[in-house]
């Protein structure tokens, strides 16, 4: 109980950094202090916006829960991704978008199966529901794949039609979104019946929130995350510069793990409780999120901020997202865990990370 107030108390006290980044901001101070300081800034907004999320989601009921908790979990990533398209950073935005599905399908998910199997000695999940997780994240890598190989293929051709392509995909990945939601929430949610433990036993002591404090906390926090996280996206040229970090290291590790911070430590706690179903849905549910929802939404979005994004991200991002999908579904397939499979998972992170550091932008 101690340690989970200790978390949270230093998610709250990082709510400093948010008048921090803007003096530093507004005093034109180095870029550096104002990535790193906005990026600590909104790491608390996200969580806020988490708990104000999930006590809303328990007042509509299972099924809209499900659905509000779908759309609103990865909010934070998604406004850094917008700040970044509305300044063109197309590079960081497609980085981001890799990041998030291999950093939760590999360092939360990692995490998870290591904390919780310190604590016990085999955790065991719904073999279907992983089965289907993983099925998911799989056309999120074909999704990858095909305009990384169609671009390849069509190279010098005058009438390509690569953005074309990249906007029917993005439909085609947002249409078998709200069909999983289908699947899931209505004809086959008894395979995802395990739910979140209620706030009124919250062990911390936190007092419950009511609608209203809920509404008002979210819409403020996702203010500031609007606010953080334009700070965040303006100083990251300087800032990569200086730190000797290429852009697309910096969406693919920094960005994804900032947006999905209080995410992470959420699935993380799952797995310490022995609920390895929910850390198992909220680390690759979230991925599956990232890829059949953000990422279309990002690409529809991109019309509205000048020359569109498409889906051809580079060879190292697919072939990253290739492989975390296959080691998920080689650990999902027994339908237990484990710590050393935990281990495993961010020995992969770790390698693919080192790769992302030592990797030259734009030669991918």
């Amino acid at each position: 109980m101690s340690h989970r107030r200790f978390n949270i108390d230093v998610l709250d006290v990082l709510l400093v950094f948010v008048p921090v980044s803007l003096i530093l901001h507004l005093l034109h101070i180095d870029p550096v202090w104002v990535f790193v300081t906005s990026a600590l800034a909104i790491i608390p907004l996200a969580g806020l916006m988490g708990r104000a999320t999930e006590r809303l989601a328990e007042r509509v009921g299972a099924g809209w829960g499900g659905v509000l908790n779908a759309s609103l979990g990865n909010a934070a990533e998604l406004i850094i991704a917008v700040m970044a398209l509305r300044a063109g950073l197309h590079d960081v935005v497609k980085a981001s978008i890799t990041g998030s599905i291999i950093g939760n399908v590999l360092l939360v998910l990692g995490l998870s199966f290591l904390i919780g199997g310190l604590r016990f000695h085999r955790q065991t999940f719904n073999r279907t529901a992983a089965g289907m997780g993983a099925t998911l994240l799989a056309l999120s890598a074909i999704a990858l794949l095909v305009p990384a190989i169609f671009h390849f293929i069509v190279r010098g051709h005058p009438q390509a039609h690569e953005q074309e392509l990249s906007f029917e995909i993005a439909v085609v990945l947002f249409i078998t979104y709200l069909l999983s939601l289908v699947f899931t929430l209505r004809t086959h949610k008894h395979l995802y019946g395990q739910a979140l433990p209620s706030t009124q036993d919250d062990p911390t002591g936190r007092t419950e929130w009511s609608n209203g404090r809920s509404l008002i906390v979210l819409l403020v926090a996702t203010a500031l995350v609007v606010l953080m996280s334009e700070l965040l996206v303006d100083a990251v040229r300087p800032a990569a510069a200086a730190l000797g970090m290429t852009e697309v290291f910096i969406g693919v590790i920094l960005v994804a793990i900032i947006g999905n911070a209080a995410e992470h430590s959420t699935a993380v706690l799952m797995a310490a409780r022995n609920h390895m179903d929910l850390a198992l849905h909220i680390a690759v549910g979230s991925s599956i999120q990232i890829a059949l929802f953000v990422a279309p939404v990002l690409v529809f979005l991109s019309y509205s901020f000048g020359p569109p994004m498409n889906l051809i991200f580079t060879t190292f991002e697919v072939v990253s997202v290739a492989v975390s999908v296959g080691i998920v579904s080689l650990v999902a397939m027994d339908g237990e865990s484990n710590w050393m499979e935990g281990v495993q998972l961010l020995a992969v992170y770790a390698i693919l990370a080192l790769a992302f550091y030592f990797l030259p932008s734009p030669q991918v």
